[in-house]
């Protein structure tokens, strides 16, 4: 399936939020080299997080032209502007060590930063973290959910990471854990909530190209309805009235009173 630019040009990024073992981050590094666009996953985001020195409590120095300026760096850097734009590094990322206690709201704040910083230079693809809430309000961002069953993702950590059966659904269920915890405890709602989403894919069957494509369906469909006032969004638009007062609708097999 081809991409049109044009029609995707509009719109500034795509979070992508899923299981663990279900893809998602397959699709994510698949969709982002598809759109030529560039993506930025977890690991990224927190080494920007650092080099920003998140440590210093004084978090207001870091406004948004400084932190812009800090991330193209470190993209320009993992990416080099004369390869095209998307060149996946092929070099190990180093981080410090996790942010202590009571630095843990100067750290989280400036990923928000970070997150916001991005999608506004646009034309990226955002993996976890939050995106999905943090750029909610963002009508120019398609949010993405992939989620497949436990047994399957399974099977897809033992194949890629080379565990055991046992070894796998560990990892896959302290995974699930600790997103729900970071969800719960930083933006006090539920990553599996569909309504955070325009568009949650079940990897059970359809293979992870066939949900690339529709995620560029869904982004080229979001693009379309920009100009559209809020007002007249929903399913009900463009639809007339039943014919029918609602109390005359009949449950199959109920007799008329």
């Amino acid at each position: 399936m081809s991409v049109n630019q044009q029609a995707i040009a509009v719109m500034r990024a795509v979070t992508i939020s899923r299981e663990y073992g279900s893809g998602g981050g397959e699709i994510a590094t698949r969709l982002a080299r598809k759109l030529g666009w560039r993506l930025i996953d977890h690991a990224i985001i927190e080494q920007a997080a650092r080099e920003l020195e998140v440590y210093e409590t004084d978090v207001e120095k870091h406004d948004e032209e400084y932190v812009e300026s800090t991330l193209s760096r470190i993209l320009n850097r993992i990416w080099p502007a004369s390869s095209g734009g998307f060149t996946p590094s092929r070099e190990p990322v180093l981080f410090a060590a996790p942010p202590r206690t009571e630095e843990t709201r100067a750290y989280q704040e400036t990923l928000r930063h970070i997150i916001t910083a991005a999608a506004t230079t646009g034309h990226v693809v955002l993996i976890g973290r939050g995106g999905q809430v943090l750029l909610a309000d963002k009508r120019d961002v398609l949010h993405v959910r992939v989620v497949a069953p436990l047994e399957l993702r399974v099977a897809y950590v033992v194949h890629r990471e080379g565990l055991d059966l046992d070894a796998a659904r560990r990892r896959v269920q302290a995974k699930d854990r600790a997103r729900t915890r970071y969800m719960q405890t930083h933006y006090r709602c539920q990553h599996e909530d569909p309504h955070l989403y325009d568009l949650v894919i079940n990897i059970a069957v359809l293979d992870l190209d066939r949900a690339v494509d529709l995620i560029c369906l869904a982004l080229e469909g979001k693009a379309s309805r920009l100009s559209v006032p809020v007002e007249e969004l929903g399913p009900a638009a463009g639809l007339a009235p039943y014919p029918v007062k609602p109390a005359d609708f009949r449950v199959p097999g109920q007799p008329s009173s």
